[in-house]
This record gives C-alpha cells, structure tokens and sequence, in this order.
C-alpha cells in the first residue's frame, strides 16, 4: 500500500512530475486560487515561473516550448483566465502540440456552499462543469481534482496522455487541495507507445510494397524512377528527424517539406529541394515537386491550405502517410505508425535500388535530354543557390518590399551573422515571405494550421526559453494586424532581458491577407507610390495606425532595455543589420521592435497566383 505523509503534497506531486519532464519553465498568469501551487513550485527549485501579461500570450509561449522541448505548461486561474487560455490550447490540439494547461478553481468548500445555497463567488459559473466541458473539445485527457488521495493518480494519467498522444491534457486543481499530503510517485512517467502487432507488421509490409509499386508505375522520361519527398510536420512532431536524415542519405532521394515542418532539418543539405506549398512554392520548387519529379511521398505531411496554397487536392500519384494511416493513390491502409513506416521504406528502397540509387539531379537531366526553360538553373548546385543567395545589398534609395526585406534577411542569416537564430513567424504574408529562408535544423517555428494571428510573439517567449534553442536569438515577423492582437508581449521579452528581433511588417495599417483572400485586385496597382491609400480596399481590413517602434519605451525599465526602430528603405535595413552583427551595439541589449514600413499595395511574389485566378 502507498504511504500517504505530510512530505508529498498535491502541489509537489504536480511541481516533481513536471520537473521531472524536464519542464524548465512555467508560463501563466496568477491567482489567488493558483498562488499556493506556484508558492510550493518556486520552493522546489527547478521550474521557474514566468508570468505574461496575458494568458493567450502564456499558452503561445508553452506551445512554442513544447514544440522545441517535447512538451510543455501554462497555469492560469479558474474560467476568466482559463477561457483565455482555451483559444491556445485549441491551436496546440490542432497541431499536435503537447502542453499541460493546469486551472485553479475554487476550493471545495464554495462548491459546496453553491450547492447548498447557491452562492457564487469571484469566477465561479452556475454551470459547475463549464471548463471542463469546453477544455474537452481540445484535448486528449481531462480531469478535476477534487479528492488528495485520486490526485496522484489522475495527474499522472494525464501527463502521461500528454505524452503519448503529443496532444494538450487538462488539470484543474481545486486550491485548498494543494497543500493536502497525498501518495509519493513511485514509477517514473513514461510514452505509452500503441503496440506493434502482427496485423500491424502485415499492414505495413503492404503499405510498403504498394508505395514501391507506386513509383514503379510512375517512372521518368528515360524510365528512372523518380520519387520526390514531401516531409510534414508529424516528422517534427515525432522527432522522427533523424529518421528522415537516414532515409534521404541512404536513398539519395531528394526531398521537400512543408511549410510547418520548415527546417525539420538542417536546410544546406544536398538532398534537400526547399518548401513546397502549392502554388505559392518558389518556382524551381514547383518545377522540381510538380513538373520533374513523377511521384510524391509525404511523409507526416498534412494537407493543409497553407501547405497546398492554391491547390484543392492531392493527385493519385501521391503517398501521404500521416494521422496514423498511409493513402497510396487510391488505397489506404490503417493503423500504419509513420515511425516504423520511414525505416522500412528506406530498407525497401535500398533493397530494390541500391544503396543511393535515387540521387538525381533533375536540372542537369532536364537540361541534357529535353532542355530545360531559359529561366530555370542548369543544374541542381545553382538551384539551391539561387534558394540561398538572397541580396547582400541593393540601392539605398529603394523602398522596402516582403520580397527585398526576406532575400535580404536570408543574406544575413547565411553569411554575415555568427549567432544562431530561431526565426518565428506570425501567419499571413509574414510566413509566406519567411518560407524560403535557408535554416539549420530547428531554427523555424510557425503556426500552419490553426493560424492565430499574433502568435509569433508570444511563442518567441518560449523558442528562447526552451533548453534545446536557449542559445538563439528569437527573429520574429510579424504582420501589423497581428502585432497588435499581442504586444502586450513584448514586456515579457523585456522583462527575461531577450533579446528578440521583432520585424513588425506595417503595410501601410492594413489586413493584407485578407485583403488578398477576399479580393485580390486591390493588389493589382502594385506600383502605387501612395502607401496609405484605402481606395479599392474592403474597408473591415483598415487598422488604426500605430507607431510600433516606440512601444519600446514603453515596456523598457532602468534595468530592463528594450529599442525600437523604424524602417522604410533598403540602405536601412542594410544598417539595423550590421548593427545587429556588433556586441556593443545598445540595440543587442535587449529586445529590439522594428516597425517595417511597407506599401500597402505590396504582396510576397508568392501570392502573385492570386491576381491570375481572379
């Protein structure tokens, strides 16, 4: 029988296990009912609590620590923060995010007194279930406790769903329960993995051979096969990353990946061919995924808007293995986990091809047997290049574009800065302009599905906190609609002393994207000079305007800095980035804001396809 003592109380119970899933950071906005909980936690020693200014931008930095670290937490206080809480934990449900959101509610007691009386007290609801019922719809395992001698037990159920399923789990806490003694741990919290059985081997093996199949029955101009990889963000979710590496140097096929899965590896190796998102890929990335290769295999990727941009469906000559299933054209077979998918392909591919039998440099064949467009690269080193270069300078006169401002930030990034940077970006034209930087291994985070906009801001929060990216520097872009939604979180940058980037992307205070979605003919007098011009424009997409930079004043302190900047033109850009590559610059203190100020009549070119199709 486990001993219950005073020496194990639910609070510690719940500060121990997290610890012990080397969560380093709690995020969250307090309360009284949560107060007791985050005393005992700062006593423990080895989580450090970090309050935001809102509960939204608390749950945006756990997910982004999760998505780095494996898993994650934020804690807030019953319903008026918990419902603030939800919209992020919902995002983290959606993409398959593994964070622990933990409630206080009220002690015990008041329930009672509600039931006997019907006496509210501050945040209580008549409906005594009201958060856990919606917390339900966006998690995997939900629980209330209630009782000290069912707390360990369900605590633990619940983190160990969070891990298993990679999905949010819910705790609410009721506060006079933090300080009840309750039984000691005493098994470790580990992965429940779903069993490999002998169905499961068989189904498999015939998913495997069908994918074969596939490509055989798919073969190039000169009868080669030619395989493309399309790698999602289930092998980032999985940490099946080295899986992946393993597969295309064995192989030699090359491969893409999705905009969510950006940078799932390191993005300078020789197999790899950039992001394709549909129509609004970079066109060798298109040319190469759609036009040369002759069969697709996703893997882990998810068939998403933003990862097929233009384009409604995917096309019988595709595999896509995610959400624990793998369709092979028309087929699909079930309960095929992508973790032992990858291998097996590989031994499969190397059995019937050889060992690098698929490498292949689609430009140079293009070129040698039917010739290749006057625009495209002559072989597979120059496209890559052409990926990469970016623009070191450009004439100081010019004004600022999406396009001038990421080729000139990939420059920067590949060739001139020695520090290592996690870029984070917001959704909208923001992570269509960063999807063809050229990263190392982890050094992209983004939002693909849910797409709650603002949410790079306080996802930095938790890219630069979390153990495995702790050395970067965080560089954000965001839109100014969405900066607006939260930047209230920039304090908390100020206050940790990060030292952040944030390009705040002002396009003249307007909802470009949308704009874009709605009626993209407003985009069509691209070369308009007058950048605050609204004619033509759906009025609902009009922001008021903000001098984003000087909110820096705003948040900094005697001991805390924080800078910002403003700027229009590329010589500009050119000199905030060489003042970011010197130490002693004061802008390298602290969290730096730089209000980018656009045309509103610009767009990345990658949503140039939306003015054809009107």
């Amino acid at each position: 029988m486990t001993e219950i003592t005073p020496e194990c109380t639910v609070a510690r119970h719940l500060a121990r296990r997290l610890a012990e899933l080397g969560i380093t950071h709690l995020f969250g906005v307090p309360g009284n009912h949560l107060g007791p909980f985050l005393t005992v936690l700062r006593a423990e020693g080895d989580i450090e609590w970090v309050g935001t200014p809102t509960e939204g931008g608390a749950g945006q930095a756990a997910d982004a620590y999760a998505r780095l670290h494996g898993i994650g937490a934020a804690a807030v206080t019953y319903s008026v923060g918990a419902f603030n809480l939800l919209g992020a934990c919902g995002g983290a449900y959606v993409e398959h995010v593994p964070l622990v959101a933990i409630n206080a509610c009220p002690p015990y007691e008041q329930w009672q007194n509600y039931r006997a009386l019907g006496l509210l007290t501050s945040h209580m609801s008549p409906r005594r279930e009201s958060n856990l019922d919606v917390y339900r719809q966006v998690t995997v395992e939900a629980q209330v406790i209630s009782n000290p001698g069912l707390a360990p037990g369900q605590i633990d159920a619940a983190l160990t769903a969070c891990l298993s399923e990679r999905r949010p789990v819910y705790l609410e806490v009721m506060e006079d329960l933090w300080a009840e003694p309750c039984a000691v741990a005493e098994e470790p919290l580990l992965r429940r993995e779903r069993p490999f059985s002998a169905r499961n081997r068989t189904m498999l093996a015939s998913a495997v051979d069908a994918i074969l199949a596939l490509i055989e029955e798919h073969p190039g101009p000169d009868g080669r096969p030619r395989p493309i990889v399309w790698a999602g963000e289930e092998v980032e979710r999985f940490r099946l990353d080295g899986q992946l590496t393993d597969l295309t140097q064995a192989t030699g096929v090359p491969f893409c990946t999705t905009v969510g899965a950006k940078a799932v590896v390191d993005e300078r190796g020789p197999q790899f061919h950039g992001v394709y998102n549909g129509k609004a890929s970079h066109p060798d990335v298109h040319w190469i995924f759609k036009d040369w290769a002759t069969c697709r295999i996703g893997l882990g990727a998810w068939s998403t808007s933003k990862n097929l941009d233009g384009e409604q469906c995917v096309g019988t000559d595709w595999v896509m293995a995610a959400q624990g299933g793998v369709s092979v054209g028309t087929r699909y077979f079930p309960d095929v986990q992508l973790t032992r998918l990858i291998p097996a392909l590989q031994d499969a591919l190397v059995a019937r091809y050889g060992s690098g039998g698929l490498t292949a440099d689609y430009y140079a064949e293009a070129h040698a047997h039917q010739g290749a467009p006057d625009d495209r690269p002559a072989g597979l080193q120059d496209h890559r290049a052409t990926l990469r270069a970016g623009g070191s300078s450009s004439r100081s006169g010019e004004r600022l574009t999406y396009d001038g401002v990421f080729d000139r930030i990939n420059h920067f990034l590949g060739r001139e800065t020695r520090e290592d940077w996690t870029v984070v970006s917001d959704a909208a034209f923001s992570l269509i302009g960063s999807m063809n930087l050229t990263l190392p291994a982890g050094g992209f985070l983004s939002q693909i599905s849910w797409l709650s906009i603002g949410w790079s801001v306080g996802a930095a929060t938790g890219a630069a906190l979390a153990p495995e990216r702790g050395h970067a520097r965080p560089m954000v872009f965001v839109g100014d609609g969405a900066f607006q939604e939260t930047c209230q979180e920039i304090s908390t940058h100020t206050r940790l002393g990060l030292r952040s980037v944030v390009f705040v992307m002002d396009n003249g205070h307007f909802y470009g994207i949308e704009q874009m979605l709605v009626h993209p003919s407003y985009f069509a007098d691209r070369d308009s000079r007058d950048a605050d011009t609204t004619n033509g424009a759906d009025f609902y997409n009009v922001l008021h305007p903000w001098h984003y930079d000087r909110l820096a004043e705003v948040f900094a302190g005697k001991k805390t800095p924080a800078n910002g900047v403003s700027i229009a033109h590329t010589a500009d850009l050119d000199e905030l980035l060489a003042r970011l590559t010197d130490p002693t610059d004061p802008v390298n203190a602290g969290p730096l804001l730089v209000r980018v100020r656009l045309q509103r009549h610009d767009y990345p070119r990658a949503m140039a396809y939306k003015l054809k199709e009107e």
